[in-house]
Parts: C-alpha cells; structure tokens; sequence
C-alpha cells in the first residue's frame, strides 16, 4: 500500500497542477457560460471521467502498447485530434444552442477528486456570470464560438505535435 504521506505529496502537487487553468478549464467555463452551472459541472466530471479512463488503460498496459508502437500512437493521437476538431466545429455551429498497479488506479482517483472539485468551482462561478451575459445574445454568442475555436486549435496542435522517434 502506497504510504499515507506520498499520497498526500501527489495530492498537493495534483492540486498544484491542476489549479492553473488550462484548456480544460475554458472548455468548463465556456460551457457553464452558455449553458449554465449544472452544464459546466457535467462537462466537468465528462472530462475527469475521460482522464480516468486514460489512467485505467495505461494501468491495464494500453500505454505499454502504444510506447512500443509509432503506428498505434500516431492512430490514437490523430483520432483525438479529428474528435476535438469535430467537437470544436459542433461547438461553433451550435453556439446559441491483466494486473491492474493499484498504486496508479488509487493516484488516478486522487487526481481525479481534486480535479473534479476544481473544475466544477471554475463551472459554478462561470454558470454565476451567465445571467449578465444572457442579457445579450452577441456576447452568449462571442462565448460559444470562443470555446469551439479552442477546441478546433487544441485538435490541431494535436495532430502535429508528437513523438520524435
């Protein structure tokens, strides 16, 4: 069993890490702007719940597969791309509208928590600034075209950015 003090040294570093926002974080408050806070905290736990399935399968040796392999990585990478793109474009259009290490699955978990926390206090502040801007629908719209064009440019760097081997 991992000792209670790493675990609580990975939490605060998770924390740390997960604080600073990122791409993820304008997705959930893009998402709560437009939609309201109940929307932002099920993108939120949509998000931490694709993170956890990324560590399940590296724990059941998916990552050992793909580490090993240029042509399964480059598969995996370029379907992640395609998707965030199509997302990013669904976004604009619609814009008004073995052994398992149980080691890694219990830090997935911890990393998950913290995350979910975070990200749904970012979606429960933005879902707050909805009511000024549902007063307009130019700035709701300015919001919706905001995120998918985040999605669209996190595909793309995506698709060309990877391994060196």
């Amino acid at each position: 069993m991992i000792p209670a003090s790493h675990v609580l040294t990975f939490a605060l570093l998770s924390f740390a890490l997960i604080i600073v926002p990122g791409p993820n974080v304008l997705f959930v408050i893009s998402r709560s702007l437009m939609l309201g806070r109940a929307a932002g905290v099920g993108t939120a736990l949509g998000g931490q719940i694709g993170v956890y399935a990324q560590v399940a399968a590296v724990a059941f040796g998916v990552g050992a597969i793909v580490e090993r392999s240029v042509a399964v990585f480059t598969v995996i990478k370029l379907a992640g791309a395609v998707y965030l793109v199509y997302l990013g474009v669904q976004a604009l259009r619609h814009r008004s509208a073995g052994h398992i290490p149980a080691q890694m699955l219990l830090l997935g978990g911890v990393f998950l928590a913290i995350a979910m926390l975070c990200d749904s206090t970012w979606a429960l502040v933005a879902g707050s600034a909805r009511s000024w801007l549902a007063r307009s629908p130019r700035r709701l719209e300015l919001v919706g075209g905001s995120g998918g064009l985040v999605m669209i440019g996190i595909g793309a760097s995506l698709a060309i950015t990877g391994r060196k081997d």
